[in-house]
């Protein structure tokens, strides 16, 4: 019985284990909170690009890793270029921003 306890004990330790490990972030992978942080960023520049009228949001893709933001997709002007990078600068927790956009 008592080998039964302890095995069940280890098992679920290891489990436990394997959960902190598996959220905990690396360099090329985001913690679930960090996820979740990114996510709200995202949300936040593409709704800061739909408020503009000169951008045409549904043609500017939107992606965020850890505060990095990085557009891209077709704009009509370098100067949507540059509104859509100054107004995505402007989003609070956006650490920097990565500008693939091309010219139609």
């Amino acid at each position: 019985m008592k080998i039964q306890q302890r095995f069940a004990i280890l098992a679920l330790a290891v489990a436990a284990l394997a959960t902190v490990v598996g959220c905990a972030a690396t360099r090329t992978q985001e913690s679930t909170g960090q996820y979740v942080e990114d996510t709200a960023i995202t949300t936040k520049v593409k709704a800061a690009i739909f408020g503009e009228s000169t951008l045409k949001s549904a043609e500017i893709n939107v992606e965020t890793f850890k505060g990095a933001v990085q557009l891209s997709g077709f704009v009509n002007s370098e100067s949507d270029i540059q509104k859509a990078v100054s107004v995505t600068q402007g989003v609070g927790g956006v650490t920097s921003v990565k500008n693939n956009m091309r010219l139609k």
